[in-house]
């Protein structure tokens, strides 16, 4: 892999499953900053608290049963010089343990990584911490399951659920509520633990001499003996792992410089090395109560068990049934507060041993349960009550790890052997350090010689001592002779001391920088937790970290490159993994078959043949386990091997394709600045051109309707009308499409009634069908009455299907068809045309591009503006042609049935005034035609019209008219028509309504909220009737109406219309002949003057396409008249 692909490799995807795990393991009030920093914000205790809470593991009665057992084992004299000399070396070794731990605001592993041990290599004494926590977690719930079989008769194998089970609540929550606990407990606890024995030294001095003479329960002498001496102290310095515990609780002590050198001081011996002076008391209270109870006449079994006795000595001061519950109240307290303790203790080893090897972590509460059961399983199996060989063998072990750990502490710092501080984070660490590690293997090798007596009976004696002593000058040298290099990896960032908190860029939690870390694979800070939990990066931040590059590296000063490459191959990994196996399952075997041979009646020969047969058989599974485990190892770097390939290439991609990207995006955005410059350029010249339209359409509505105007020329102001109509409609087209694009389109839920909208809808364009020499035809399945749908957008989309049908069809038929189902409405417009060539059927969907006949008129805008408003409503349109035969499109829109809500609504009839006093109206627009406009529209049907040509004119015309309406334009040269209505709102100068009348299409966008400074708006150019209905709704307007229109009779001015004229009338609107009518009511104006007041409503009807209302008119007046 090249080095580029490397580094590529390097920077990991973090993805959001990975943050949720990180962010759930990180949370505080469970996990208690298992395998990361004490933060100093969280040690929010007070000293004393704090060293209270580390003071309640002292309540362990096991302590008693210890020193019971030593003295009834090996006599007084023995035992008190064993308890002696191994307390007064536990208090001096607690001492610099739990003052590193406390300064540096770790735990005994995170310690124990920094003190010598590496980070894979502390998993080691993780394993040692954890077997203590739940082998004395045992102990202690054995004595409480006798207790309640001896005085309540409860199962054994009952009493440990229930020991075990008491205490999982109580510790889920850490020092938060184990503080509490142990606060409001240790009271009743000292007052119960030291009453009785202050009553057995008051009430039976007597036993004290013979207490002190005693020497053994199979003593011949009274003597000092050293294999006793020896056995007694190794058994007790199994004791010197407590000491970690402590440093569990101890490291949430507040810094020294927060309380003072004094207080912190007194805090820390208290609640560190402290424990061991306590504990004294109790080891010779268990001692003394020992030998009482076996000259009351106990068995030696009974003798050693503290219900026992306790019993007895509450009996010396009360009655047998109060001093039995006085002792179950006692066994009870300490049993909890101290099993509180091993399993919280036991949690955080188990956190940290499994976290390494499996770089996954559950959560603490999950190790807390794991590490319950496993001391639930050594109750129910027995072993907890033969464990006494077993502590001497642990003893060894624990006294090698605490003899390497304190040398580093006390002699490796002092001499500058071993770096400053303590360093626990796997980003800065070797895997192994051989200072620990080797110096605690030298001394364990040493130490259980000297215990199986290969170094004579003295050494046997002392094999604990040996271990101790042994590790303790190892690491100095081991230290001296790779002069201290293996401790740091790497150096943090010393820049991120001074900041308070840093965001890990996985979990995205903010720690202090005592927890943080730099990581290139993330290129970020990473915090201690995230970071030991990452399977993926390899540890690329130190690859000559790891443990397979140090042991390669040690190899070479000692073995020649071939066998080293021998050693790499798959035989090798083999043999390798099978020998671990084997030593594993060898030390088990031979721990059982001790326990066996010491608990059972089976003899030493037929137990150890049994296990040799097993670990033969075990030998034979591992072999095939181990073949497995290489294979399936190799099989796994294979896979990362190829993925890292594979990933390099998949990089190289992702790179060409973000360059790629790149040029789409600069393209992307010329595209889009040049469409919002062409958007602005539509706006702009549509202003321009909607305030001359306004004012041509305005004055053809106004002369279409003035009755001076003859016939012949009303049809050229329609036509006007139409004209002007179909430039409106070609810039509303070109706002459409700058609107759509722009993503700033409204639709409108209307309520449509669907036969009639299409019956309106088809002889609007069956005339200019006819009018070509063509037919439309008009098929529809049954439909529903009532719609909903945008009624102005769907109009749009099938008159300009329709017209293009039309326009492009010169021989045959255009055909209409309309299918409902389901909801969904199909329109098919089929023509007879010339039909489409394939490659233009998508290009004439873009703008101004145009297939066919290119003179036949059109602004290539009408399939556009189809095609994107279909798509705006949710549904489709789709060609099809075939040249020389013609096209077919085809358009379906989702348009759901409503209810029948609407009422039929009367034609409107033509306003001629209004109800009420003169109305002043004050328009101001700085173009006079269009207040020429206003006044030639509003001046007849009775206002009063004021024109202003600017915004300053206005307000000066409106404190001398005070108008009872405003009309305004928005572009005015002084101030824009939206300052101007809020100037006349805010300045009460008027309570008027004000209408906005603009050509700017933009700014009526952006108009502010209806009802805060305007009561309505309105596009230029406007429909005179639309304008006249706004002015009525927001003045509150009574109208009146032309009277003729509502009855199309005969005026008494004028003649009435025959019957053989009004049925070539009607048979000409059954049709839809639109042209033709107009025709007809032309030559009959023109063969019958007198005809034209009956005929003018009539031919305004047809003008408007209103064949139905046509048709009732002519009904009407045959009726009038009596004609069938």
């Amino acid at each position: 892999m090249t080095p580029s692909g490397s580094a590529r490799l390097a920077r990991q995807r973090i993805t959001r499953t990975r943050r949720e795990y990180n962010r759930w393991v990180a949370n505080q009030t469970l996990e208690d900053y298992a395998l990361r920093f004490t933060a100093k914000s969280a040690r929010k205790w007070s000293a004393l608290r704090v060293a209270n809470t580390a003071l309640g593991a002292v309540s362990f009665l096991a302590l008693e049963a210890i020193g019971g057992t030593i003295t009834l084992a090996y006599g007084f004299q023995n035992s008190i010089l064993a308890i002696a000399f191994v307390s007064i070396m536990i208090f001096l070794i607690s001492i610099p343990i739990c003052a590193h731990a406390a300064r540096a605001g770790v735990d005994v592993d995170l310690l124990t990584r920094g003190a010598g041990f590496g980070y894979i290599g502390s998993t080691i004494t993780s394993l040692i911490y954890a077997s203590f926590t739940f082998i004395f977690f045992g102990i202690e719930a054995v004595i409480l399951a006798s207790m309640l079989q001896s005085f309540f008769g409860v199962p054994e194998w009952l009493g440990y659920i229930l020991c075990a089970i008491v205490i999982l609540p109580l510790v889920t929550h850490g020092i938060t509520f184990i503080s509490r606990f142990q606060l409001w407990t240790q009271p009743i606890w000292f007052v119960l633990n030291l009453v009785p024995i202050l009553a057995v030294l008051v009430m039976h001095p007597e036993w004290l001499p013979g207490w002190t003479r005693f020497g053994g329960e199979h003593a011949r002498a009274t003597g000092f003996d050293l294999a006793g001496f020896g056995a007694a102290a190794s058994i007790l310095f199994a004791m010197i792992t407590q000491t970690a515990e402590q440093v569990d609780f101890i490291r949430f002590l507040p810094p020294q410089s927060a309380i003072g050198t004094r207080r912190w001081w007194t805090a820390l011996i208290l609640g560190g090395p402290g424990w061991i002076a306590i504990d004294v008391i109790k080891l010779l209270a268990g001692s003394l109560l020992a030998y009482a109870a076996l000259q009351s006449g106990m068995l030696p079994d009974q003798a050693v068990q503290p219900a026992q006795m306790y019993r007895l000595a509450f009996e010396t001061i009360a009655s047998p049934p109060v001093a039995i519950m006085l002792t179950c109240a006692l066994v009870i307290i300490s049993q909890v507060k101290i099993n509180i303790t091993n399993a919280y203790a036991g949690s955080l080893a188990w956190s940290n041993f499994f976290s390494r090897l499996t770089h996954s972590h559950p959560g603490r509460v999950i190790w807390l349960i794991f590490n319950i059961v496993i001391a639930l399983l050594l109750m129910e199996t027995g072993v907890t009550k033969t464990i006494q060989h077993t502590l001497v063998v642990y003893s060894n072990v624990a006294a090698a790890w605490m003899g390497a750990l304190v040398a580093d502490l006390v002699v490796n710092k002092r001499l500058g052997l071993s770096p400053k501080g303590i360093e626990f984070k796997r980003a800065h660490l070797f895997d192994i350090n051989p200072v620990g590690v080797g110096a605690m293997l030298f001394a364990v090798i040493v130490s259980l010689s000297s215990y199986a007596g290969l170094l004579g009976p003295g050494p046997a004696a002392l094999s604990t001592f040996i271990a101790f002593g042994g590790a303790f000058v190892m690491a100095p040298l081991i230290a001296w002779g790779t002069g201290g290099r293996t401790y740091l990896a790497r150096r943090g960032r010393a820049a991120w001391a001074s900041r308070g908190t840093i965001a890990c860029s996985v979990c995205e939690h903010a720690f202090e920088p005592e927890d943080m870390a730099y990581c290139p694979v993330y290129t970020g800070p990473i915090c201690s937790l995230c970071c030991s939990l990452d399977a993926r990066c390899h540890d690329a931040c130190k690859p000559h970290g790891r443990v397979a590059e140090q042991v390669a590296k040690s190899f070479r000063f000692v073995m020649p490159a071939p066998v080293i490459a021998l050693m790499q191959v798959r035989v090798a990994r083999f043999i390798g993994v099978l020998f671990l196996f084997a030593a594993g399952t060898g030390l088990l075997l031979i721990a059982i078959d001790a326990q066996t041979v010491s608990s059972g009646p089976i003899s030493e020969a037929a137990a150890t043949a049994a296990f040799w047969k097993t670990f033969l058989v075990m030998l034979v599974i591992g072999g095939v386990v181990s073949w497995l485990a290489v294979l399936a190892q190799e099989s796994r770097r294979a896979a990362e091997e190829e993925t890292r390939r594979q990933t390099v290439l998949l990089l190289d991609e992702i790179s060409a394709h973000r360059q790629t990207d790149a040029a789409l995006q600069r393209a992307k955005e010329t595209a889009e600045a040049a469409s919002r410059a062409k958007s602005r350029y539509v706006v702009g010249i549509s202003h321009e051109l909607r305030s001359p339209l306004n004012a041509i359409l305005g004055y053809a509505q106004l002369l279409e309707k003035d009755s001076d105007i003859p016939p012949r020329k009303r049809e050229g102001l329609r036509i006007i009308r139409r004209s002007g109509e179909h430039l409106t409609a070609l810039i509303g087209g070109l706002l459409d499409i700058s609107k759509i694009e722009a993503g700033h389109i409204e639709l409108y839920r209307d309520e449509i009634r669907l036969p009639e909208f299409l019956d309106h809808l088809v002889q609007m364009m069956r005339l200019q069908a006819e009018t070509k020499g063509i037919a439309l035809h008009y098929r529809a399945d049954p439909l529903p009455r009532l719609v909903y749908a945008d009624e102005h957008r769907l109009r749009q989309v099938l008159i300009n299907l329709l017209s293009n049908a039309i326009k492009f069809t010169t021989v045959g038929s255009v055909t209409f068809t309309v299918r409902y189902r389901s909801q969904v409405a199909e329109f098919d417009i089929t023509d007879t045309g010339r039909g489409i060539a394939e490659a233009d059927l998508i290009r004439i969907f873009e703008p101004f591009q145009r297939a066919g006949d290119q003179s036949v008129p059109g602004t290539g805008l009408g399939l556009t503006i189809v095609r994107l408003l279909t798509e705006v409503m949710g549904g489709e349109v789709t060609a099809t042609s075939t040249l020389g035969e013609g096209s077919r499109f085809r358009l379906r829109l989702m348009l759901s049935e409503a209810a029948e809500t609407l009422k039929p609504s009367p034609p409107a009839l033509e306003i001629t005034g209004y109800r009420g006093r003169r109305l002043t109206v004050l328009v101001a627009d700085d173009d006079a035609t269009q207040r020429s406009l206003m006044l030639d529209l509003l001046t007849p049907l009775g206002f009063t019209v004021v024109g202003a040509s600017g915004g300053a004119e206005c307000l000066a015309l409106t404190e001398q008219w005070r108008p009872d309406l405003f009309l305004l334009d928005l572009s005015m040269p002084d101030i824009t028509g939206w300052e101007l209505a809020q100037r006349l709102r805010e300045e009460a100068r008027a309570k008027a309504p004000i209408v906005i009348v603009s050509a700017n299409a933009r700014e009526l966008e952006a108009a502010p909220r209806e009802g805060q400074f305007h009561d309505d708006v309105m596009a230029k150019p406007v429909r005179l009737d639309l304008l006249l209905e706004s002015i009525g709704r927001v003045l509150g307007l009574d109208w009146t109406r032309l009277e003729t229109e509502a009855l199309p009779a005969a005026s008494d001015e004028g003649a009435d219309l025959t019957a053989q004229q009004l049925a070539e009338l009607r048979e000409l609107a059954a049709i839809g002949y639109v042209r033709g009518i107009r025709l007809r009511l032309e030559a009959l104006v023109e063969e019958q003057p007198a005809l034209d007041p009956t005929l003018t409503p009539l031919r305004a009807l047809i003008a408007d396409y209103r064949l139905d209302a046509f048709m009732t008119a002519l009904d009407e007046m045959a009726g009038t008249e009596g004609v069938t």
